[in-house]
């Protein structure tokens, strides 16, 4: 098992970093750039910027942000939200992203993700998998777009598969029962997925305690732990949440 990373994330609308609970009552949680900074001092191994309303207001991401945000750190930075083909991918590569994540747009064009993977290298192409349970779906859970408001038919398990197979890099599954309710990680739904593929996953929506950490990486088989609320509102520090895991018997990154 690879060192487990910690990755805070920037859900950003109007320039200012927010937060919200089941992708709704948003409220505001700092400037963006202060909290890139703090991050990475505090030991953060990744970083991510999700421009939360660019689908929904149909426009690109705000490329200023990621520029602004990238400019103060050197840890790896993955940007989403509006990116939708292989020009969006490039512009934000180039404004400092090292990665970037797809949803929406994916599953609108599957054929985008191969194409992405080629030009760009897996490496560099996260898709995001946001669902809802649904027990008319082969695994429980439905696949959502449009930032959590569009089911769309098809089984979240079945869709990861196809994302690995078109070569992504990583899945960042979100469980919309869980988000911003920091009641913890949906480990059904990240370890559904983990099981399923063989690229890294990032445990995404509902981290709320320290025990929530150390569950998504063993229970949920996570190799990337995403969290927001719990960092953005300073209820623990990276190096806590860090530490914590060396202690239960987990390798992190330093």
């Amino acid at each position: 098992m690879k060192p487990i990373k910690i990755m805070p994330c920037l859900d950003m609308r109007e320039g200012r970093v927010v937060k919200g609970v089941h992708f709704v009552d948003i409220r505001d949680a700092g400037d963006p750039v202060e909290h890139a900074r703090f991050y990475q001092e505090q030991g953060a191994d990744e970083l991510a910027i999700l421009d939360i309303a660019a689908t929904l207001e149909n426009r690109k991401t705000r490329i200023e942000w990621v520029k602004s945000v990238s400019s103060v750190i050197d840890i790896p930075l993955t940007v989403g939200g509006g990116i939708s083909s292989l020009e969006d991918i490039e512009l934000v590569l180039k404004a400092g992203a090292n990665k970037v994540s797809m949803n929406s747009a994916a599953v609108k064009t599957p054929s985008l993700v191969k194409e992405a993977a080629q030009e760009f290298g897996s490496n560099r192409i996260t898709i995001a998998i946001d669902a809802r349970r649904n027990k008319d779906m082969e695994s429980g859970f439905e696949l959502v777009v449009s930032g959590g408001n569009v089911p769309v038919g098809i089984d979240a398990v079945g869709w990861a598969k196809k994302c690995e197979e078109y070569g992504a890099g990583c899945l960042l599954p979100t469980s919309m029962d869980g988000d911003g309710t920091l009641q913890g990680y949906d480990i059904e739904y990240t370890r559904s997925i983990s099981d399923a593929v063989q690229v890294p996953v990032v445990a995404s929506g509902g981290a709320g305690s320290l025990e929530d950490f150390y569950s998504a990486a063993v229970d949920g088989g996570a190799q990337i732990l995403l969290a927001a609320s719990v960092f953005h509102f300073r209820t623990f520090s990276i190096s806590q949440v860090k530490e914590y895991l060396r202690k239960k018997g987990l390798e992190v990154m330093p």
